[in-house]
């Protein structure tokens, strides 16, 4: 999916959120998802509005991801915020009036605030559905506190439980054939190249490169293995979030939010 249609459609799920919730009758199998994705549209609302009240205050140098639940940190943010961000949420930013940067400007960032596809219970993360892992570790790294954001289907104990779509790996067009090969090889599973959904040919991120999507068999130890596979020649990076994140917030179901906070060694 190229990055402009993806900042368009996480923009319209906000809009989807001021319909009215069904009333309680017997749904559907179709209204029984939409109420589905309302009440996750809620509670990415919940969980990016906590969040944004606890980590951010005047003045700040706050870095943005990508993901679809970003659009509701961008809702909360004043106007007094210098915001770091990578390529896909650019529009978003502008279109709320708030101040854009970049990191050659703020090299440091106070908070960075973003998504997850998956947070298991070491608060390990699974990142790059929409393609810009990348970009989204960058900003992630260069900043004091990382704080994430999520709705509770993105809550597992281990990796793998609820997503089931694989680690996104970033590879040179060139080399993803025998990354691919490699992957498979030393760490089991497959790693398949993604492909448009929209256009022909393969998905090419904002760097102008591919993704793979490994779809591992079991839980492993996940700082080994994103380092191993970061080290195969052709690789970018991983969309294996691992020691980085200092606290995650889930909009639940039921209207809270939970919070995790990174395990003390």
């Amino acid at each position: 999916m190229r990055p402009r249609r993806w900042l368009e459609f996480a923009v319209s799920s906000r809009r989807s959120l001021l319909l009215s919730l069904p009333g309680k009758h017997v749904r559907s199998s179709s209204s029984r998802r939409h109420h589905g994705t309302l009440m996750a549209e809620e509670a990415k609302k919940l969980a990016a509005y906590a969040a944004v009240d606890n980590h951010i205050q005047n003045n700040q140098v706050v870095g943005v991801g990508s993901g679809s639940t970003i659009v509701y940190a961008v809702d909360r943010l004043s106007k007094t915020f210098h915001l770091i961000l990578s390529t896909h949420a650019r529009q978003l930013i502008l279109q709320h009036g708030l101040t854009l940067s970049d990191l050659d400007r703020h090299p440091e960032l106070d908070v960075a605030i973003d998504g997850a596809d998956e947070v298991d219970a070491a608060l390990t993360l699974i990142k790059g559905g929409g393609g810009c892992l990348t970009q989204e570790k960058i900003v992630a790294g260069c900043a004091k506190h990382f704080i994430v954001i999520a709705d509770y289907r993105k809550d597992s104990k281990d990796l793998g439980q609820q997503w089931k779509k694989g680690v996104p790996v970033e590879v040179i067009p060139m080399a993803y054939v025998p990354v691919s090969r490699a992957i498979a090889r030393r760490f089991g599973g497959e790693a398949v190249l993604r492909m448009a959904v929209s256009k022909a040919g393969p998905v090419v991120t904002d760097n102008s490169n591919f993704i793979l999507d490994w779809k591992f068999e079991h839980a492993q130890n996940w700082k080994e293995v994103s380092t191993a596979i970061k080290m195969i020649p052709g690789v970018v990076e991983t969309g294996l979030f691992v020691g980085m994140a200092e606290r995650v917030y889930f909009g639940m179901e039921d209207g809270s939010v939970k919070t995790r906070d990174h395990p003390i060694n």
